[in-house]
């Protein structure tokens, strides 16, 4: 009696586990298919958003065509600047680190616009516009990648100016081809001034002006107003009032030069385009002509003008930011501090909701060998090797799906429908197990269900796996920074985080495995076993409920409904195979015919996004606080207006999340802080994959969720802690 109690126990880790591994590795292979560049990591921008892009069509080899390009995406109202930033501002300045053999050749400056400001102007982007830049690959470069690191730092203006930066990198395959960003690029490159030779082009100066006169240009231009946009610095002044004309084909042009002008060339470059309104990021694709100048200039100024005292301040801001060390709260955490954190942070994981489902199987395992000391040993070592092999293996899965230009993080397998599906089938057959609605033994061969006997080691190591899928969806504490170094990381530094967060989670079952006092303390195997076994059904079924739940945000009332009905019939099923006689093979015969017809008629809707929707607000027990859905605009906007913003991370497979959300978060005095202060609530739902959320999480330090963020306009932003606490946020509230 005992060893088939046993047996029963036992028998459903080492059954379903493999399906487990296949139904998450399978949708994970689909979704890396097509995965093609571009990877983020930088400090927090404000006002305009940025991302490193690449473009190698033909892979990274020496002699391929490779392009790599920062992409800024301005809150409306806000520019950045061009190569000559006319009245005031800087250009936007990129510094490259590049492996040896491996050059960066200078920005393909798309063509600007006009930004007036009183009796000022200045020329640069609004919208969205990408910076193009060539690399070049050595012919004797012989790595099997290209690893790029970026130091950008820009001037983000409106009326007021903000200096900001970010650090980023990423990885292009010598082999294969990388060509997500193409059409970016080619809107880039398209948007960028054309070359053509001046040919009876002229400039003459006089006293206060800058005569023009360009030939050659396009013939659909004729007859509408340009700009015009010298390389040079200093030398026009940008937003004087100018004339122009067409003479034929002939463009004139009477522009006002500089009173400050200190340089007086032989000749000039300057690119002249039709006339753009604002917010469409890049003017139109203009003209670019090294044209002579005839005839002497006036005489040149003295000495520059002095910078004016706003715009000194900001440079000097952001030159003391180029030098600060990067990363939202101060200096980055080193290696080893990032190993012990994961190995805490592994502990307290067992503590987690997330992992409660998986003890049933644990302690009847200690229970089993409680007499054995060896036996006990040798499992606690196989469901360490399970656990970490399993943390590694989904570690590197992550590390090398990002490395090919995907937006992930800790979690992300959760972030599909079809996983979440699959562990709602496992840990339903695993409840019905448990719950004695079937045994193994009674519906497969007789030689599949004798194997466990033969090798029980094997159950604990796929115990372990099992812990790990279950575990995955959470971060405890310590674990949050662990992990967003580990992804900026070397791949050998990145792996041993990821198995140090695994021995973590092992290491109290594999310190109570070698320690004989705790199989002592357990109750000697008995009749209690099968109670405990049933009952631990139940954490089963709800954590299906859990899964029905997450799916019900991703795919929506019917993902859920569907996939609710296929494993009603299912446990039809299971249950039809467990009888004899007649009865087996009717009613098997009719559920597998039931399963199959449901799997084609309403089965897609488990795997079918439902449309995304940029989310309502929702209330909160305090009037006026609300909270309202998140985006790199929404959050610009709020601290434009001088409002702290308080960011919540989340998704809805998130245990951790929910629990916050329902306890800390709802309490009536934080909400009360929040309301004194003016914060701003917004909610990053991450349940589904979205890049604007992964790439805000790096600028964070972080790859997974919960992350709870508080940003002031012109500060560093505060990352709270993972398991919130009402005293830590009203602290940290207080302080604003």
């Amino acid at each position: 009696m005992l060893q088939k109690l046993l047996s029963c126990a036992t028998r459903s880790a080492r059954r379903l586990l493999p399906a487990l591994s296949l139904s998450l590795l399978l949708p994970l292979a689909v979704q890396a298919q097509g995965i093609l560049g571009g990877a983020t990591s930088q400090t927090p921008p404000q006002m305009v958003q940025a991302e490193l892009l690449a473009h190698a069509p033909d892979g990274a080899a020496p002699g391929a065509k490779l392009w790599v390009g920062l992409q800024l995406t301005h809150t409306p109202e806000w520019h950045t600047y061009w190569k000559n930033s006319g009245d005031s501002g800087l250009p936007t300045e990129l510094q490259w680190t590049l492996p040896e053999g491996v050059t960066a050749g200078d920005i393909a400056w798309p063509t600007p616009r006009k930004f007036p400001l009183g009796t000022l102007a200045n020329y640069g982007y609004d919208g969205t516009v990408l910076l193009p830049v060539p690399l070049t690959v050595a012919p004797d470069f012989k790595g099997s990648h290209v690893d790029v690191q970026l130091y950008a730092a820009w001037l983000a203006c409106r009326k007021e100016c903000i200096p900001e930066e970010g650090r980023f990198t990423l990885r292009i395959p010598v082999q294969g081809s990388t060509a997500l960003n193409g059409l970016a690029f080619e809107a880039a490159l398209a948007a960028g001034p054309k070359d053509q030779p001046a040919a009876d082009s002229t400039l003459t100066p006089e006293p206060g002006f800058l005569n023009a006169s360009l030939a050659g240009l396009p013939a659909a231009w004729q007859g509408q107003k340009l700009e015009f946009f010298p390389e040079a610095t200093g030398l026009i002044e940008p937003g004087a009032a100018w004339t122009q004309a067409w003479d034929g084909a002939r463009w004139t042009a009477r522009v006002p030069l500089s009173p400050q002008r200190s340089d007086s060339p032989a000749q000039l470059a300057l690119v002249v385009a039709q006339a753009n309104p604002p917010g469409e990021g890049a003017g139109s694709a203009g003209a670019r002509l090294t044209v002579p100048v005839q005839g002497n200039w006036p005489a040149a100024a003295a000495l520059p003008v002095a910078v004016p005292d706003a715009l000194q301040a900001a440079l000097d801001a952001n030159a003391a930011r180029a030098t600060a060390p990067a990363g939202p709260t101060g200096a980055p955490i080193t290696l080893w501090a990032a190993l012990i954190g994961a190995l805490l942070g592994g502990v307290i994981l067992n503590l987690m909701p997330c992992v409660f489902p998986v003890l049933a199987i644990k302690v009847l395992a200690f229970a089993r060998h409680a007499g054995d000391r060896s036996a006990h040993r040798a499992n606690g070592l196989a469901y360490t090797a399970g656990v970490v092999l399993s943390f590694l293996a989904l570690g590197g899965l992550l590390l090398g799906l990002r490395a090919a230009g995907e937006q992930l993080g800790w979690g992300f397998q959760l972030q599909s429908p079809g996983v979440v599906a699959a562990l709602a089938v496992l840990f339903t057959l695993i409840g019905l197990n448990l719950a004695g609605l079937f045994e193994f033994g009674s519906v497969l061969p007789s030689g599949l269900a004798s194997l466990q006997a033969k090798n029980p080691t094997a159950d604990a190591f796929l115990t372990g796996v099992l812990a790990t899928a279950i575990a995955s969806p959470c971060t405890a504490p310590f674990m949050g920074a662990s992990l967003g170094l580990a992804i900026a990381l070397p791949t050998v530094q990145a792996l041993a985080v990821f198995g140090m967060l695994g021995l973590g989670m092992a290491l109290p079952y594999l310190v109570a495995s070698w320690w004989p006092a705790v199989a002592r303390a357990l109750p000697r195997p008995g009749a209690w076993m099968d109670t405990f076994r049933r009952g631990m059904a139940f954490p089963m079924f709800a954590t299906v409920v859990w899964l029905l739940w997450v799916l019900g945000q991703q795919s929506g009332i019917d993902g859920a409904a569907a996939l609710l009905m296929l494993l009603v019939v299912l446990a039809l099923l299971v249950w039809a195979l467990g009888l004899r006689g007649k009865s087996r093979t009717v009613l098997a015969g009719l559920s597998l015919a039931g399963l199959l017809w449901l799997g084609w008629s309403v089965g897609p809707n488990v795997t079918r996004l439902q449309d995304a929707s940029p989310g309502a607000e929702v209330a909160t027990a305090v009037q006026g606080v609300s909270w309202q859905a998140w985006s790199p605009e929404r959050q610009a906007a709020l601290l434009a207006e001088g409002r702290p913003v308080f960011v919540d991370f989340t998704a809805a497979w998130c245990v951790t999340c929910q629990y916050n959300k329902r306890t800390t978060l709802a309490n009536a005095d934080v909400l009360g802080d929040i309301a004194a202060k003016n914060v701003a609530l917004l909610r990053a739902d991450w349940t589904r994959r979205d890049p604007a959320v992964t790439a805000e999480l790096a600028r964070l330090g972080r790859n997974g969720v919960p992350v709870y963020a508080i940003h002031q306009n012109g500060q560093a932003p505060q990352v709270l802690s993972e398991v919130l606490g009402v005293d830590e946020v009203r602290a940290v509230i207080a302080g604003l």
